[in-house]
């Protein structure tokens, strides 16, 4: 399958990371770039809800929530017993794993819309709900490595902690946008010549930047060696099977099931680091990160990507 083109702009922020030469980006650039995309995938999301929004949906979507759940059961055994790693480490990046990354979902759109290939239009809802259940679960895993803490500071920590899940702003974002879409029907298509018809051309602006990013850590990847590298590319493969699987199930389409399968493959690199910083601050950040970012990221955006999409196309067309 061919490389789609906002996909060569990763390689090109990658390819000056890698050559010493990186691209300086302005501070708040990267920034309102995210912001963009956050806005613009919950309006497009909100407009389709709007419109789609029925008792199958709700059945579709506790599905989701079940399945945001699971996928950190699964990562955490790995994580500890084939890879040595702490309890709370291994629970970390479980909860990095079960939640999503916003970034490879946009490019899993623009590739499908780019292709003309049709999908479930509400998907952006199921992006929402993703967030949450993983860091749940994450934290329930690490449930021994905090039951020490006197009562009142679990009760400051779960304040702190329920805040992070709720109200960053990757969920803030993209939940108030996609109810703003949905309460404005198709009066949000004021807002579609702007977040609409630019998406492609902000999305290859903070590919260019993630791929320098991604590239700027991999020293840290030298240094976890072997297994992290490796869990970062099994385990999205994992996911994308469940998620395919999951998708027939529901009877989603062609394009509904490439999506599914590159959210269940996906990890959160923004909203997860935040919540655990806040309730497992002994955790190793940098771990998770590396893990996600470096390794995990590349890999769908480059490879696996073109490889649900290829499989799902074959198999179901």
């Amino acid at each position: 399958m061919q490389l789609d083109v906002v996909t060569a702009f990763f390689l090109l922020g990658a390819s000056a990371q890698l050559l010493k030469a990186p691209i300086k980006m302005p501070a708040g650039l990267y920034q309102s770039l995210t912001l963009f995309l956050l806005i613009a995938i919950g309006l497009k999301g909100g407009i389709a809800l709007a419109e789609y929004g029925n008792s199958t949906l709700l059945w579709q979507s506790l599905c989701i929530i079940a399945f945001g759940a699971l996928l950190p059961l699964f990562a955490f055994p790995v994580l500890q017993k084939l890879g040595g790693l702490s309890r709370t480490d291994a629970a970390s990046i479980a909860a990095h794993y079960g939640s999503v990354s916003i970034a490879t979902f946009a490019v899993a759109m623009a590739i499908l819309d780019a292709r003309e290939i049709s999908y479930e239009p509400y998907f952006p809802l199921f992006v929402a709900l993703l967030e949450i259940p993983a860091i749940a679960v994450g934290l329930l895993l690490a449930r021994n490595q905090t039951e020490q803490a006197s009562t009142g500071q679990k009760t400051a920590a779960m304040k702190k902690v329920l805040h992070e899940i709720f109200l960053n702003q990757g969920v803030l974002l993209l939940t108030g946008a996609l109810l703003v879409g949905w309460w404005a029907g198709d009066q949000s298509q004021k807002l579609m010549p702007f977040f609409g018809s630019l998406f492609h051309g902000v999305l290859a602006l903070f590919l260019l930047e993630m791929g320098r990013l991604a590239m700027s850590r991999l020293s840290l990847l030298r240094q976890y060696g072997a297994f992290i590298a490796s869990f970062g590319v099994v385990m999205p493969l994992f996911g994308a099977l469940m998620g395919a699987m999951l998708a027939q199930l529901l009877n989603f389409s062609a394009g509904g099931t490439i999506l599914l399968a590159t959210l269940g493959a996906s990890a959160s690199y923004i909203a997860v680091p935040a919540a655990m910083s806040v309730a497992l601050p002994k955790a190793n950040a940098s771990l998770s990160i590396t893990s996600s970012l470096t390794v995990t990221f590349p890999f769908n955006v480059l490879v696996g990507i073109p490889l649900y999409s290829a499989l799902t196309l074959n198999f179901l067309t």
